[in-house]
């Protein structure tokens, strides 16, 4: 989101100081400055400004380097100087939250502290982190991801957080900006076409390609994308663009992928993820394939929705509850988009997931701070009741998903599919190449051009409250939070830890 709306917002700016944990490549970097129109560009790299996960320091250190950092950067910048801060929510690195507040505080620098994804949003190993950094209490946590400070403004990228951050921060602090989102040009047939050759070579077939375009993490589902394309096109390739980029992934990865590799299914994981000379773009892969599905069961924002748009391919998608309501009133209609897929729970052994599910959601919970674990929810398959007639897949553990993608589609669909009504009706459209498209709405334009990102940016950062937010508002705002995250709605499997040690305790590998 940098790359694409600075060039958008550096008009009455003379300077862009870029300064992150870890230095781009230099491509990257003068594709960026040529982005700016002629306003010059400092990269400025501090490993400090990294993930603490990611660093050997104690937190001391780690806070003393940021601090001379920010001096070294905002001494000398502190008049008509705007810090454009992004997912200082998310928590890995909570030291340089709470450096940048106070230097904003001690310079009086406007602070806008854009929120992508939070911490609390199935992420509890933050919370370890947290505490080894010194934040022995929630509270401090709030004071550090809501600092309270004047000439400060809170953006959040849908409408529902935006909704609970005004519930409790002082009136105009929070605002919603929805991501620059402008449709990518489309490649012409002939890139399409390379990338389509290029697919046959790396599959060893000209069998048509179903794409994931994402990173390869574990909310994103990936096993549901794969039943859906054995079901719905079973000589296709099922690729996903991007490999692993975080070692908390590694093991979902290996997992997948060695079952992938066991049974012989059409999957292929982070095809672009060598980063060799000559790979194609996502945007000619999109192009070049035959659908795209996004089976993501969490994500801040719909950007993969509106990136599938603009390749101009069908696209099979999970609808999400906090971002298919921001897709709407942008005018997007997605024909093929469902709530959830459900599985006969007689393709996978039903009480060992149980069990299972019982052990890693006891685990899941020592990682809560002690406070939270009384507003934890039940997950669907350990709620009272007994068995059910059916289970949403995405409820599922990734150990459960490889049972059900083990058993042969024929059986699997046969079960399944008088559950799921329109996958039929898919079935069908995508034997005859004929799944619907979604258009990109004239409207959207409203709400994601680059010109209206900018108006809209302009307005939030003309408008600072020059009143703090009372600590007690922020301390509100994030249990409000909480307490929405742990409920059942949120909990997913998935999104629980491969490791089953306390949270103070050391880390054990859960096979």
């Amino acid at each position: 989101m940098i790359e694409l709306a600075t060039p958008q917002l550096i008009r009455g700016f003379t300077g862009v100081i870029l300064a992150c944990g870890e230095a781009s490549d230099r491509k990257w970097n003068q594709y960026f400055q040529d982005r700016m129109a002629g306003t010059p560009v400092e990269f400025f790299v501090e490993p400090a400004f990294n993930y603490v996960s990611e660093q050997e320091r104690p937190a001391d250190q780690i806070s003393r380097r940021i601090r001379n950092a920010l001096r070294s950067i905002l001494s000398g910048n502190s008049s008509d100087c705007l810090v454009w801060a992004h997912n200082l929510g998310v928590g890995r690195n909570l030291l340089l939250a709470r450096e940048l507040g106070r230097a904003c505080l001690e310079h009086d620098i406007p602070l806008i502290a854009h929120h992508h994804d939070w911490w609390f949003d199935n992420r509890w190993f933050r919370w370890s982190e947290a505490r080894r950094c010194g934040f022995r209490e929630l509270r401090a946590v709030a004071e550090t991801v809501f600092p309270p400070i004047p000439n400060s403004r809170h953006v959040a990228i849908n409408q529902a957080d935006v909704r609970v951050l005004r519930r409790h921060l002082r009136k105009g602090s929070a605002c919603w900006l929805p991501n620059l989102a402008d449709p990518a040009p489309r490649p012409s047939e002939a890139r399409a076409g390379m990338a389509r050759d290029w697919l046959h070579r790396r599959f060893g077939d000209d069998a048509p390609v179903w794409l994931v375009p994402c990173r390869l993490l574990r909310r994103k589902n990936i096993a549901e994308a794969l039943l859906l394309t054995r079901w719905l096109r079973p000589e296709a390739w099922l690729a996903t663009t991007a490999g692993v980029s975080s070692n908390d992934e590694q093991a979902y990865a290996r997992t997948l992928d060695a079952a992938a590799h066991r049974h012989g299914w059409r999957l292929r994981l982070g095809i672009l993820s060598g980063g060799e000379t000559g790979n194609p773009g996502v945007n000619e892969l999109l192009a070049a394939s035959e659908a795209v599905l996004l089976t993501s069961i969490q994500e801040g924002f719909g950007l993969p929705f509106l990136e599938a748009t603009s390749g101009g391919r069908p696209l099979i998608a999970r609808a999400i509850p906090n971002v298919a309501p921001d897709l709407a009133r942008f005018g997007f209609h997605f024909p093929q988009c469902y709530k959830d897929l459900l599985i006969d729970p007689g393709l996978f052994d039903w009480h060992a997931e149980r069990q299972r599910q019982r052990i890693l959601f006891s685990a899941w919970k020592k990682h809560l701070p002690v406070h939270c674990r009384q507003w934890t929810g039940v997950p669907v398959l350990l709620a009272p009741g007994g068995n059910l007639r059916a289970v949403a897949f995405s409820r599922l553990t990734l150990t459960a998903q490889l049972e059900v993608l083990a058993q042969p589609p024929a059986h699997s669909w046969d079960l399944c599919a008088p559950l799921n009504p329109f996958l039929s009706i898919w079935r069908r459209r995508a034997a005859a190449g004929r799944l619907q498209l979604t258009s990109w709405p004239r409207t959207a334009s409203r709400w994601l051009s680059g010109p209206s990102y900018a108006r809209r940016f302009e307005r939030i950062a003309l408008r600072m409250p020059r009143v703090p937010t009372p600590a007690k508002s922020a301390v509100a705002a994030q249990e409000e939070f909480i307490r929405e995250r742990l409920g059942s709605e949120y909990l997913f499997p998935l999104l629980w830890p491969w490791d089953t040690s306390p949270a103070e305790g050391s880390p054990v590998r859960h096979a």
